[in-house]
């Protein structure tokens, strides 16, 4: 690895999670897209996307809630994609790998969520003076320019000289430790499909559920024509979900 391809993998991880418009926390941060940008960088964008989809399957259940971050599944996405493109290991065993760095990656998100409140003060005293054509500065520039610097370079250090030891390190745990690490990457998708399962099964949704499992199961039809059915029954199930509250709405009136 290169330490350009180290840079643009932590200007990844920055656009991952910055917020930026149409980039951030609803496209790029998922693991299976910065995966797949990881491959691009490291030249080998099949292999990014599939551990980056394999990674993603951990965070199927995620969710982020009052600013809390439970894991940083975009620096475990960039990196678990790196070190198994770097070092050569299989899905499994970067997934494994890859679950405890996100967890790691949180403590950047809230150093960020920290700092980002003197912004406000500073935002506080524009307004105070009338300086309102420098608010922008103090909303988007500033807290920016410091989110770079948090990202990218821990990430760059991070994928250049991490890669570097990770084929020694899987040496040193080859055996009975690798096959551990193994088993426990093969069970983690297990667990962000259970939590998905968690909130799907409830309500109205659970019919669908098993429709749709026996449709998987008995068809025989590939993702797409499945998923094309899917789309139809939903927005067929919304429209007559909305026509009926319709209805109800005026009776009652």
């Amino acid at each position: 690895m290169t330490i350009l391809q180290a840079v643009l993998l932590g200007v990844t991880y920055w656009l991952a999670i910055g917020n930026l418009p149409f980039v951030g926390l609803w496209s790029l941060q998922r693991p299976l897209v910065c995966g797949l940008v990881a491959g691009f960088i490291l030249g080998d964008p099949i292999k990014g996307a599939v551990v980056g989809g394999t990674i993603n399957l951990v965070y199927l259940g995620f969710m982020s809630a009052g600013g809390s971050m439970p894991a940083d599944m975009a620096i475990a996405g960039i990196l678990g994609t790196t070190y198994a493109i770097v070092g050569g290991i299989d899905a499994q065993t970067a997934m494994a790998i890859a679950v405890p760095i996100g967890i790691i990656g949180t403590i950047v998100w809230y150093l960020r969520m920290t700092f980002d409140s003197i912004f406000v003060h500073m935002a506080d005293k524009y307004v105070e003076n009338g300086e309102y054509n420098k608010i922008w500065k103090a909303n988007v520039l500033y807290p920016q320019i410091m989110a770079f610097f948090m990202t990218v370079i821990p990430c760059t250090l991070a994928a250049y000289y991490g890669g570097a030891y990770i084929q020694s390190a899987l040496n040193l745990l080859s055996g009975r430790v690798l096959t551990v690490f193994q088993i426990i990457g093969g069970l983690m998708p297990a667990l962000g499909i259970g939590i998905t399962l968690m909130y799907i099964f409830k309500g109205e949704s659970k019919i669908f559920l098993f429709l749709g499992f026996l449709l998987a199961v008995y068809s025989k039809l590939s993702l797409l024509p499945l998923g094309m059915i899917s789309l139809i029954v939903a927005i067929i199930y919304v429209q007559v979900s909305s026509n009926n509250n319709k209805v109800a709405i005026e009776e009652e009136d």
